[in-house]
């Protein structure tokens, strides 16, 4: 029985590690593009 739940984990382990792997390798993770500006005000001596 207790090897049983062990295969079980493992495999739980192992299809999610490939399917982590997978999505990283096929998703796109890149973050949009977007243009930042801030305007800065200096004080002349």
């Amino acid at each position: 029985m207790l090897a049983r739940l062990i295969k079980f984990v493992v495999f739980v382990v192992v299809v999610g590690a490939i399917g982590i792997a997978g999505y990283a390798l096929v998703g796109d993770l890149t973050p949009p593009a977007s243009q930042n500006s801030l305007t800065v005000t200096l004080d002349g001596n």
